[in-house]
């Protein structure tokens, strides 16, 4: 005897193998598992005073991951006295976020935590 649904009223309860069963269940989350999609998330990393063409190559390789659907994590690493630079890091990823404007919107604002200003951006969705 397997009890099927123990939240009714009555609860149901079946006259069964109880191996066949647990397969049965154990098949039925795996596939509901397959069907979920999963949320990829990448990161970019940025100094403070980081150059022109590394932006630029960070920038295209951005571009690239939000046209696949994964979010952006981009982020400015602050090392040693570079901290003083917050105003820098920050202005890089605004500008960041202005240039990826038409493939992803963006998540959460630049926001300081501990020696990291970190700033998200989620894929448009597709018409």
């Amino acid at each position: 005897m397997v009890e099927i649904s123990p939240n009714a009223d009555p609860p149901v309860c079946k006259l069964m193998d109880y191996g066949k069963f647990i397969y049965e269940q154990k098949k039925r989350d795996k596939m509901l598992k397959a069907k979920s999609t999963q949320i990829i998330v990448k990161e970019i990393r940025f100094g403070p005073q980081t150059d022109e063409h590394d932006y630029e190559f960070k920038r295209k390789n951005s571009e690239k991951f939000l046209k696949e659907g994964a979010k952006l994590k981009a982020f400015v690493f602050f090392k040693g006295r570079s901290i003083i630079y917050k105003e820098q890091g920050q202005i890089l990823l605004l500008r960041l976020a202005q240039d990826l404007e038409e493939y992803g919107k963006v998540e959460a604002m630049p926001v300081l935590e501990g020696k990291r200003m970190i700033m998200f951006i989620a894929p448009k969705k597709k018409k």
